[in-house]
């Protein structure tokens, strides 16, 4: 995978209003990367847009207030990326959502926002700026999945089919971009210190995964831009993700065991 240029870069990223997305953003235009800023809460974007604009030297920001899961959205972020820009560089899909519940009690329309959101947003939203990334300089996609989308853990089944999904979605289009030019990268995060449990769509789930604090979003955020400077194909930015994934690997059957008490 290519090593590139942060400066300039010409980005669109999805959930930016809060969480790993702001974080993000704000750390690509610190680096001087232009960015198209997507979520829904209008106010947020406003206040990420003027935080941006704040920053000394960094790049030049534009807003999209709308539904990552609708066409329009989608599509009105990549013309503005290439009419205030020039074109497409990096597509970073990190907008997502959460719900807490066990599987007997949840319902098909919750699965189905879930996947539309986590998943088949980010694909198409993919779909519909390859032309543009084809066009760019060094194009890369970014796709936040999460540690989840490794290890299914209980009471939390919808979001991680979403990742797995993701993940699985990822790793097949890496290998058909590379001809092409494009890289993905895949970014797997463990429990961040975000907002994301205070806004899952629906209970709250007594598991220890959702109390206290995680690794801080701007330590994420910077892992995350490096990794996209040296051309790398997934991180795990948070050691106790990574720690999940060694005892997932090794002994399995322990880690059912121990989530057992949570189900």
């Amino acid at each position: 995978m290519a090593r590139r240029k942060i400066e300039a870069m010409r980005s669109i990223v999805t959930g930016a209003s809060s969480g790993i997305g702001r974080a993000v953003a704000l750390e690509l235009v610190r680096r001087g990367a232009n960015c198209v800023l997507m979520a829904r809460n209008e106010e947020r974007l406003l206040d990420l847009a003027a935080d941006c604009n704040a920053i000394d030297h960094g790049g030049q920001v534009e807003i999209v207030v709308g539904d990552v899961t609708d066409s329009g959205v989608r599509k009105l972020a990549i013309e503005k990326s290439v009419i205030s820009f020039g074109g497409v560089d990096a597509v970073i899909n990190n907008a997502g959502v959460g719900s807490f519940g066990r599987f007997a009690d949840s319902t098909p329309e919750r699965l189905r926002r879930i996947m539309d959101v986590n998943f088949f947003a980010a694909v198409e939203l993919i779909r519909e700026s390859l032309p543009a990334l084809l066009r760019g300089k060094n194009p890369i996609v970014v796709n936040v999945g999460s540690i989840l989308g490794h290890r299914g853990i209980p009471r939390m089944h919808e979001y991680c089919t979403s990742k797995f999904a993701l993940q699985g979605f990822s790793q097949s289009l890496r290998v058909e971009l590379r001809g092409e030019g494009v890289d993905l990268l895949m970014v797997s995060p463990g429990t961040t210190d975000t907002e994301f449990y205070e806004n899952v769509m629906h209970g709250r789930g007594n598991v220890p995964w959702n109390k206290g604090r995680g690794t801080p979003v701007a330590v994420v955020a910077k892992k995350t831009v490096r990794a996209m400077e040296l051309g790398k194909r997934e991180i795990v930015p948070n050691t106790m993700g990574r720690l999940l994934l060694l005892a997932n690997w090794h002994v399995p059957h322990w880690v059912d065991r121990v989530l057992e008490r949570f189900a």
